[in-house]
């Protein structure tokens, strides 16, 4: 077979290389997202200042939380058209894909409208007033005028791997990316329309991530899906959100905790303090996405297989994830301990207040990383094999429950350290969590 990632198939064995080869182009579309983010991030704070970026970071959440739905139908439909491949049944795997697609422009087009006269409410929800209130109803309008375009593309990071199609997706993403870089520089550096620009930027670059894949799949093409008449079939469309339901979990909860978060630090360190979280998750993505990259790519592997019967594979696969996942874990936390420094140094140069809270902030928040693979790779795997309520449950106890009594109670003992142990808290309670469930259903799926 040639060495080339596109000629990997699904229904191969797999090799640490093979494997590795298979989930890169995954991983670089993960990282390449949370890189462009970053550099939006960095525009924003260097060239609008600390309280625009409060803003941005203020606000996120809530299109966030919107735009998860894409994730959701992601994730469960990928697994279930997988599987669907697995069996054999070609045709009605584009027929499922294709009803999923629909749904998700449909909801996409509704939150859309629902979003954008929620959101002055939303944000004096949040505590946002006078300039700060302004910002945020700006830069979160824009977003989501793109919000349909934005669970397109969400929705097409997993169906193009399952596709047998990662390389597309990865350059997809790097399209998407590049846009966002250059009109950052060019609306927010050069032309100075500061948070306005910044959203106008993430806007069209999410529109040119859902736009294209939707073109390919709409056209003859050699990946394993194509867009069809879609099927008539209202418990797909149940399983496919029940499925995803632990990825929608996932990031309703951090959007969530996202808020209790920016509550805390308001409280505790005010705008300073909203503005080193808002570093910290920008960094924080950029780490997070190996894992979430190594998941979105692993997922159909194992949907695949479990759909095939071939259980000698899927153990095959779920032995060689927890390896990958506890070696790159210490290796994560390593080198974010090392590079807290100059992260910060990127974003906050210009208040060496800020800069020392950024630096200390996310050398204690990068403990996680040790832990934080395991739980991501535990949420996934369930979900591949067609388990959304134990996906759901791991989900829902480390994004959500576990976090939020870390982020209350941790406080009260370490301060403002209290708030940046929370995540490595949530994720080892978390951790006991995952391993209980693979034990117990070790059995029933044969991995």
């Amino acid at each position: 077979m040639s060495s080339s990632t596109t000629k990997i198939q699904l229904s191969d064995h797999f090799t640490y290389q093979r494997l590795f080869r298979f989930v890169l182009p995954s991983i670089f579309m993960m990282l390449f997202t949370s890189i462009y983010g970053v550099v939006d991030g960095f525009f924003v704070s260097n060239f609008a200042g600390k309280t625009a970026f409060a803003a941005v970071n203020l606000i996120m959440p809530f299109p966030m939380l919107f735009g998860a739905v894409g994730f959701m139908l992601g994730t469960g439909g990928s697994a279930i058209v997988a599987a669907t491949l697995g069996q054999g049944f070609k045709e009605k795997a584009n027929q499922y894909f294709s009803l999923i697609v629909l749904t998700t422009i449909l909801a996409g087009v509704l939150l859309s409208f629902l979003g954008f006269f929620m959101l002055p409410s939303i944000a004096r929800l949040f505590g946002a007033e006078g300039v700060i209130l302004n910002d945020c109803i700006m830069y979160g309008r824009i977003l989501f005028a793109s919000l349909t375009a934005f669970m397109v593309q969400n929705l097409f990071q997993t169906f193009l791997v399952t596709a047998q199609k990662p390389i597309l997706g990865l350059a997809v993403t790097i399209a998407a990316g590049f846009t966002n870089i250059f009109l950052d520089f060019l609306f927010v550096g050069i032309f100075q329309w500061g948070i306005a620009g910044a959203g106008i930027a993430t806007a069209v670059s999410q529109i040119v991530g859902g736009l294209f894949p939707l073109a390919y799949f709409f056209c003859p093409n050699t990946s394993l899906l194509r867009l069809t008449k879609p099927a008539r079939d209202l418990h797909l469309l149940i399983k496919t959100c029940t499925n995803g339901s632990s990825e929608l979990m996932t990031n309703v909860s951090l959007s969530l905790v996202n808020i209790l978060y920016n509550y805390q630090l308001m409280r505790i360190a005010s705008e300073d303090g909203i503005a080193a979280y808002g570093v910290i998750m920008y960094v924080n993505f950029i780490f997070m996405a190996v894992f979430l990259g190594y998941a979105v790519g692993c997922a159909p592997i194992a949907s695949y297989h479990y759909g095939a019967g071939s259980h000698r594979e899927l153990q095959n696969i779920f032995k060689k994830s927890l390896f990958l996942m506890g070696m790159s874990g210490v290796a994560m936390t390593a080198l974010a301990i090392i590079l807290s420094g100059p992260l910060a140094k990127i974003f906050v140069s210009y208040d060496s207040v800020l800069m020392e809270m950024t630096k200390h902030g996310f050398a204690v928040y990068s403990i996680a990383f040790v832990f934080m693979g395991f739980n991501v790779f535990a949420s996934a795997f369930f979900t591949a094999l067609g388990n959304g309520l134990v996906s759901a449950l791991i989900s829902f106890l480390r994004t959500l429950l576990f976090q939020v009594a870390a982020v209350i109670m941790l406080p009260i003992w370490f301060g403002i350290d209290g708030i940046w142990l929370a995540i490595t808290a949530a994720e080892l309670l978390s951790l006991f969590v995952s391993f209980f469930f693979f034990l117990k259903e070790k059995k029933r799926y044969h991995y």
